[in-house]
């Protein structure tokens, strides 16, 4: 199942794989990637999460906000 690139930087976070996919790399060249601080991370437990907010600076775009009471 493929994720749109607006639902994965819509959500605070992400996974290294969906890291990899923004970015087009493979799974071992976006874990080094994140090893060497190329990108930012958090550990929760023993898992890495990537925080959305600064990729979507990185990429210059903004989240997708909803408007209250829009139908």
């Amino acid at each position: 199942m493929t994720e749109n690139i607006k639902e994965i930087l819509n959500r605070p976070t992400c996974s290294v794989e969906e890291l990899g996919r923004l970015f087009r790399l493979s799974k071992n060249p976006a874990y080094e990637a994140v090893k060497r601080g190329d990108f930012p991370s958090i550990r929760i437990g023993g898992r890495i999460r990537i925080p959305t907010a600064p990729l979507r600076q990185m990429l210059g775009v903004e989240p997708d906000r909803q408007k209250k009471g829009a139908e």
